[in-house]
């Protein structure tokens, strides 16, 4: 017994995997492809993906936005746990990784559901606002480019209603948050929302050792 998270050795990730997930043969076809490419690092971890579609439906979530597609595995999550009249906004910057992206969403019949906005997150972030969305989302989920995250904080609770979670991705970052004077723009961008967080008097907060850490912000 230990009063503290546990270390996942490859084997003990292995067993939660074994006895927790329940991902689909076309999620696993997805994973697999994607693994395949220079950018792998980017995609969720399964687990991730499937904590995220329980999130939509512990929540109810109808109106979703997502920041940071690439190739659309958590995308599908998501989408697939949304009820038939969801919907779900995706931002990302065009790339070959679009197509993919839309061939699975359209194999698992969900691409009805989402709307992919290919240009600068922070400029369609403003463009919903301008449209009249502010606190219209249930959920959003962030994982795009790090260096943004403080700024992408700022829309996502403009955009949020009461009650609705933005979660961050990439919050720990696979140790790097404990550098000193870090070189990189996108760990100085990353300690610095995890700080602001913690004190953050508008949100509720769990920061979850999933993946490459997943912070869960609920606002008040």
């Amino acid at each position: 017994m230990t009063a503290r998270t546990l270390n996942l050795d490859d084997a003990l990730y292995h067993y939660l995997l074994d006895v927790s997930l329940r991902e689909t043969p076309l999620l696993r076809r997805l994973r697999d492809e994607t693994q395949a490419l220079p950018t792998a690092r980017w995609q969720v971890a399964p687990e991730q993906g499937q904590f995220l579609a329980l999130l939509i439906q512990l929540t109810a979530a109808r109106q979703v936005l997502e920041v940071g597609t690439f190739t659309g595995y958590s995308a599908l999550c998501m989408a697939q746990a949304l009820p038939a009249d969801g919907s779900l906004i995706c931002c990302d910057l065009p790339g070959d990784y679009n197509a993919t992206a839309r061939r699975y969403w359209q194999e698992a019949d969900v691409e009805r559901r989402i709307d992919l906005r290919l240009a600068p997150a922070l400029q369609t972030l403003a463009d919903l606002e301008q449209a009249g969305r502010l606190e219209s989302f249930d959920l959003i989920f962030i994982d795009a480019d790090k260096a943004n995250y403080p700024a992408y904080l700022e829309s996502a609770l403009r955009l949020l209603r009461v009650g609705g979670l933005a979660v961050f991705d990439n919050t720990l970052w696979s140790g790097r948050v404990l550098e000193v004077n870090p070189a990189s723009a996108d760990t100085r961008a990353i300690q610095a929302l995890n700080r602001a967080l913690r004190d953050d008097s508008r949100i509720d907060l769990s920061l979850l050792p999933l993946g490459d850490g997943l912070t869960l912000c609920r606002k008040r």
